[in-house]
């Protein structure tokens, strides 16, 4: 049996080939839209693949059946409910899903959405299962989140009572043996809790997941819906793509270098810039206008919070890292990438466009202390609600997460100057460029965040 898992660090996601060496079946499991890597794997194994199973309309990422049909001609295999503008397989709880020797069996775990599926893969027919893809609904942790919900009309609630179910009914009576793998890891948005582990076994997560210990519905209920992460507003138009016959990504897509001259037409007719260098090197110069969201973070979910997708992107890159930039923005299906210009290092801007080039305001410590004590700043803390429980927060900060900041820049007052924080550095420095771009001069960041914060003011 050979299953191979391919994990992408920017979204936190993970994606499976399931194949039978002996019969040179295969099917790959929640796949992103650069799909050549599983291509190519299938060739060096020998296998050809012949369906795609999603465990569920993804949020945080559009999927690459469409990619792989067009490569493979595979059929798309969802859960029974799920309704699609393309042919699909509609597969059954208990189904069974033979590939030669290699088995995978269906299981319905409804909770994180209502078509959700995982899938038990066995090297043999009748034999303990190996694994179980879980998708959303158990992770190494946590289990999925319950409000993202695109198919019917049930609440957030009731979607957390079938996970409640769909766990202690349905995953955790499969034996203890039987290897986890789920398609997110810690980072992503469609959980709280996620480990940084890639795998575990079901007696793990019996005996170390908080989310999956003995307790009343009604406590499970209130656990899972308090504290999510906030959803950017991405999320919604990646499910409708999943759901639509989209065109498929160009597997050879490249995006053209942009002379100064383009990038300041650009600038001046609207297009978004977004600046991938560092909080460093973009506070010390960048294009007035820019949004700074690094290449070394969440770039592709930050990027879908500070730009439409299908929005006119102009990029601002260290060289190299262009073109992983542009389809970074292509797996979250923000295709607007229109060029790049490279900026290896402060001062390196082109004379024509250093008439545009400002510095990042941001604050130390001790001058937001100065500022907080004189009562002369709005300090907004744009962390997700989990990071700010058991009083983690700074007094008088107005809590706005960073998903929510661009459709709520306005609650913030303007006769203050904005100190923006966030735990470390990296999301304030996108945070305050974004709010400088949406017309508000006078935001700064405060340099490492809440954590540097935190350790000015403990207590010795």
């Amino acid at each position: 049996m050979i299953l191979e898992q391919y994990y992408i660090e920017c979204l936190s996601h993970a994606s499976y080939l399931i194949g039978d060496e002996n019969s040179g079946r295969a099917i790959v499991v929640d796949p992103r839209r650069d799909v050549t890597e599983y291509l190519e794997d299938a060739a060096r194994f020998g296998l050809t693949i012949e369906g795609v199973i999603n465990t569920h309309f993804h949020a945080d990422f559009v999927s690459g059946h469409l990619e792989l049909l067009e490569a493979t001609g595979a059929w798309i295999g969802f859960g029974e409910s799920a309704e699609t503008d393309y042919p699909i397989r509609r597969l059954a709880h208990r189904e069974k899903i033979s590939l030669g020797t290699v088995e995978i069996e269906v299981l319905a775990t409804p909770g994180h959405t209502w078509e959700s599926i995982s899938l038990l893969v066995r090297e043999r027919p009748g034999a303990i299962p190996a694994a179980v893809l879980t998708g959303d609904s158990l992770f190494i942790g946590d289990v999925g989140r319950p409000d993202l919900a695109n198919l019917g009309d049930s609440s957030t609630a009731d979607l957390a009572r079938a996970m409640y179910h769909t766990i202690h009914d349905v995953l955790l009576t499969l034996p203890d043996s039987v290897t986890v793998m789920p398609a997110h890891g810690a980072g992503s948005s469609c959980g709280k809790n996620l480990s940084t582990e890639l795998t575990s076994t079901i007696g793990e997560q019996r005996q170390m997941n908080p989310s999956v210990q003995p307790m009343a519905e009604n406590e499970f209920v209130s656990m899972l819906t308090a504290g999510q992460p906030a959803a950017p507003a991405y999320f919604s138009v990646d499910v409708a793509l999943n759901k639509a016959a989209r065109p498929a990504l160009d597997q050879y897509r490249h995006i053209p270098e942009l002379t100064p001259e383009q990038l300041r037409t650009e600038l001046e007719s609207g297009t978004r810039v977004l600046d991938a260098r560092s909080p460093d090197d973009f506070a010390a110069g960048h294009l007035r206008g820019s949004i700074n969201v690094g290449f070394g973070g969440r770039f592709a979910e930050t990027g879908g919070m500070v730009a439409d997708v299908g929005e006119r992107i102009a990029l601002i890159t260290y060289p190299g890292e262009e073109q992983e930039s542009a389809l970074r923005l292509a797996r979250i299906g923000s295709d607007g990438a229109i060029g790049y210009l490279n900026v290896a290092a402060v001062g390196e801007f082109p004379t024509h466009l250093r008439d545009l080039v400002r510095t990042a305001p941001r604050k130390s410590v001790p001058e937001l202390d100065e500022m907080l004590a004189a009562k002369a700043v709005t300090l907004v803390d744009i962390r997700n609600p989990g990071e700010r429980e058991n009083g983690a927060y700074i007094p008088g900060a107005l809590p706005i997460p960073l998903a929510q900041l661009r459709t709520r820049a306005a609650e913030l007052a303007t006769d203050k100057p904005i100190v923006v924080h966030c735990a470390g550095g990296w999301r304030s420095s996108v945070a305050a460029s974004l709010l400088r771009a949406q017309g508000f001069a006078d935001a700064s960041d405060l340099i490492g965040g809440y954590n540097a914060w935190a350790a000015a003011h403990a207590k010795v």
